[in-house]
């Protein structure tokens, strides 16, 4: 325990590699990789930087004296600076050139693209993991019938595989958002402090290709192809609004899911792991609460919120740049990946371990089928000379009176109200013959295998191991 306020995010629920991704340490060691590539990019173009001045910063990048950062940044109020300075301490024959031509945001601002790329793909593959579990428990599924709901009512039948595809849909749909924000993340390069390079038009004597050729250096250096076309000082801001709208998608579905799942258990129908140990309640020992799908919805709807930061810093930039996007986006950003990180380490725990109650839906579909198979058996009474819309209304009819029976706490008898009536043609057991609820669920199972299908190939190779979450 500590004396001071911890996130929940980075002490309970997010990953270890989420949290060493968005530490300062990685923050920070990244500026420095990015100092050496412009370092290194400016003296290959024939700026008079020396290879031993290179070696040097590379030999010190990971020595980062963080006592003598806090107490620079005191001194000169800038931390870009006080990183500068305490690079150079560490690297003195290199201390004159680093930062040669840059503005503040080249690092900051390519460090954030870099790290929240990584996080994405990250993300992306523990996404992956989920769908994996979903269109496992699908496929086994797929045939199993289980009664459908509209407005939380009873309707007809679908299949257990089924209900989870459309999770599973939901978040294949997650994934290509994902790929979108991916493929639409672009480097900012060393633009200078308006965008402008004008810093590099003078330090290369105009060479305009020389400008280009270092940028394209810089950008293959982190696994970028090329950088946005225009810019300010900073990177477009619309790119923070896209990555966040992409894990609010994940938040999105994830409720979706974890919201059907606390229905479910309610009815015993399906339910999420339960420990041999875990305690449901403090003072009632029988309780069995959702918790885990719980937190998701609880999670999620922090993330939904996060999302809108990202909206109201793009709306602002204020021309070239303005910085009260900058401690929004300290928070809003890393605690939005982590928060992503903590719903899809549940979402995967979840699906992991799914319990289906088969009995328990069987009992549920066989109380309402004989309602769902009225329509059935209206069409097999008319085969049988039987007119229609009279039929219509003796199964109306006979339905109310057993709906108000059942809401007395009695069994249903729709089918011996239905054969009591002469007009009726059908006997109590050619109606109960017409009873199989294989024949009330469509296409369900192939609608699960058209899908699965398309999700196996993206799947392939992932690995089923189940997050350790903290209870």
């Amino acid at each position: 325990m500590t004396n001071v306020y911890e996130s929940p995010l980075s002490s309970r629920y997010a990953s270890p590699y989420m949290l060493s991704l968005f530490s300062s340490d990685t923050r920070y060691k990244t500026w420095r990789r990015l100092w050496v590539s412009l370092a290194k990019a400016e003296s290959s173009l024939g700026l008079p930087i020396t290879k031993e001045q290179i070696s040097q910063l590379e030999e010190h990048i990971d020595d980062i004296d963080y006592e003598y950062v806090k107490e620079d940044e005191k001194k000169v109020r800038h931390d870009v600076m006080a990183h500068v300075h305490a690079y150079g301490a560490v690297a003195p024959l290199a201390a004159g050139i680093i930062h040669l031509g840059a503005t503040s945001c080249y690092v900051t601002d390519n460090a954030d693209l870099i790290i929240y790329r990584d996080g994405l793909l990250y993300l992306r593959g523990e996404l992956l993991k989920v769908m994996a579990n979903l269109a496992d428990f699908a496929k086994k599924y797929r045939a199993l019938p289980t009664l459908g709901y509209t407005h939380y009512q009873p309707a007809q039948l679908v299949t257990v595989g089924k209900r989870a595809c459309l999770w599973l849909q939901d978040f294949l749909s997650d994934l290509n958002e994902i790929d979108f924000a991916l493929g639409n993340i672009k480097f900012l390069g060393c633009r200078g402090t308006t965008g402008t390079e004008a810093s590099f038009v003078d330090l290369f004597s105009g060479d305009s290709e020389k400008i280009d050729r270092m940028n394209r250096m810089i950008c293959a250096d982190f696994g970028f192809s090329e950088c946005f076309d225009v810019c300010g000082q900073t990177y477009p801001r619309k790119v923070d609004s896209r990555i966040l709208n992409s894990l609010s998608s994940v938040a999105q579905s994830c409720y979706r899911m974890a919201n059907d799942i606390r229905l479910l258990q309610h009815d015993r129908q399906i339910e999420e792991p339960f420990e041999k140990n875990q305690i449901g309640s403090s003072a009632m020992a029988y309780k069995r609460n959702p918790m885990r799908s719980e937190r998701i919805c609880s999670l999620a709807r922090y993330l939904m919120a996060d999302a809108a930061n990202a909206h109201m810093t793009a709306s602002v930039q204020w021309l070239e740049r303005t910085l009260d996007d900058s401690a929004n986006r300290r928070i809003s950003l890393p605690e939005g990946f982590l928060c992503a990180d903590a719903v899809l380490r549940l979402a995967q725990n979840i699906t992991d371990g799914l319990r289906v109650n088969e009995k328990v839906i069987e009992r549920a579909v066989m109380e309402y089928l004989p309602f769902i198979a009225t329509e059935n058996l209206m069409m097999e009474a008319v085969k049988r000379g039987g007119d229609r819309q009279k039929l219509h209304e003796i199964i109306r009819s006979c339905s109310m009176e057993a709906t108000a029976r059942m809401k007395n706490g009695e069994d249903c008898d729709l089918l011996s109200r239905l054969a009591n009536e002469k007009q009726f043609t059908l006997d109590e057991n050619e109606m109960k013959r017409l009873l199989d609820p294989s024949l009330y669920i469509g296409r369900c199972p192939e609608q699960v295998d058209a899908l699965v299908n398309k999700v196996l190939p993206l799947t392939e190779g992932i690995s089923r191991e189940s997050a350790e979450i903290n209870l």
